[in-house]
């Protein structure tokens, strides 16, 4: 009883109900809204994973240059400040630096592209749902 009390679907259902209207099946409506509702949750889940994945990966991006830095500075201190070890370390870590930029562009491409399959695969259901409806 009290799991019919937390379910908004539910109630909805019983407030379409009282409105009954020929040829309209109300709980399909209501199941299609659920799975709408469904549809978003899992976009979202989705997307929020990928932002996490990329927070996670910039984390992992800064302590990598911070180490690098430091050690280039170890490095360039050894070496006499060798201008030429100095040209290929700078060129180092700007090679590092793009790659790292390109992997975030692909977790980005592949989050919004996980969240836009959720979306779309719902929208499909939903016009398929609605042409039953209205067949």
């Amino acid at each position: 009883m009290a799991e019919e009390a937390n379910n908004p679907m539910g109630e909805l259902n019983k407030l379409l109900e009282q409105f009954k209207l020929p040829g309209v099946d109300m709980s399909a409506l209501v199941e299609g809204g659920r799975k709408d509702v469904e549809a978003l949750v899992a976009a979202n889940k989705s997307a929020f994973e990928s932002m996490q994945a990329m927070v996670q990966k910039q984390t992992e991006m800064l302590q990598q240059a911070v180490a690098g830095v430091q050690e280039h500075a170890k490095n360039a201190v050894a070496a006499g400040l060798d201008p030429a070890k100095q040209g290929e370390l700078v060129r180092q870590a700007f090679e590092k630096t793009l790659a790292d930029m390109k992997e975030l562009a692909e977790m980005a491409r592949d989050s919004q592209s996980a969240a836009m399959t959720h979306i779309t695969q719902r929208a499909n259901e939903h016009m398929a749902e609605i042409k039953k409806l209205m067949g």
